[in-house]
């Protein structure tokens, strides 16, 4: 009796947003080795016609473009896709990191980089893509021994509720909406507070800090809810075992 055969998936299909045509040639010779499908575009218009007409797994996005920015080609594509867009720039300040992200951008990879960085980046982006059913309105969200049943409202660790007020909740699942996903402090004040509270960062310190005393086995080293120093914050994606 013949094994049934596995499907076959289809390659995960790349679109490189790349003005400096060395990178380009950099990029498809490693990604392709790894078995990644490439459009190369080096203009934003570009980018945004080649996205549209063939969409893409992932996006590699150039912040310094010839004819728009990379943000702009991140507010033009979030008009219309949810597709994974991870920034790639030799600007590693803060601010452009905030504005990549608060545009839309689901990561930022600094130049230069290592390959094997930018692999596990885009991984990470192709996870959180195809969990997003799972983490709508109705969905479980697990990071260990953490569950949020977003349908109930109901938090538990370890198989034991914890009680968070409402604003609490209204935290974390910001967060779980988008688990490993670094949120701004300005998208999350706006989430959670409200638009005239973007300049209140100190709220969410506090919140954060009640958070964490309550779902954290030690507050002081959190592994479930991060910190991305200056920019904001994040719901890990998995819990690394004691010792890794």
């Amino acid at each position: 009796m013949t094994e049934p055969k596995e499907p076959i998936r289809p390659p995960v299909l790349l679109l490189v947003i790349e003005d400096e045509q060395p990178m380009r040639r950099f990029l498809r010779a490693a990604l392709v080795g790894q078995d990644f499908q490439l459009i190369e575009a080096a203009t934003g218009e570009e980018g945004i016609v080649s996205a549209a007409m063939r969409p893409p797994d992932v996006v590699l996005l150039d912040i310094g473009l010839p004819d728009m920015d990379g943000f702009e080609v991140t507010r033009r594509l979030r008009e219309w896709s949810t597709v994974p867009i991870i920034v790639l720039s030799a600007r590693g300040q803060e601010g452009d990191k905030i504005r990549a992200l608060d545009a839309g951008a689901d990561d930022y990879v600094t130049k230069p980089f290592a390959m094997g960085e930018l692999l596990a980046r885009i991984r990470a982006a192709l996870r959180r893509q195809a969990q997003a059913g799972a983490n709508s309105e109705g969905g479980t969200v697990v990071v260990g021994e953490l569950q949020i049943d977003r349908g109930r409202r109901v938090v538990s660790i370890a198989g034991r509720d914890v009680h968070l007020t409402p604003r609490e909740y209204r935290l974390l699942a910001a967060l779980a909406q988008h688990p490993g996903k670094v949120l701004t402090h300005d998208h999350l004040l706006r989430e959670v507070w409200g638009p005239s509270y973007t300049s209140q960062h100190h709220y969410l310190r506090v919140y954060m800090a009640q958070l964490r005393h309550k779902l954290e086995r030690n507050p002081s080293r959190p592994q479930l809810l991060l910190t991305e120093p200056g920019v904001g914050y994040r719901l890990a994606e998995t819990i690394k075992a004691e010792g890794e």
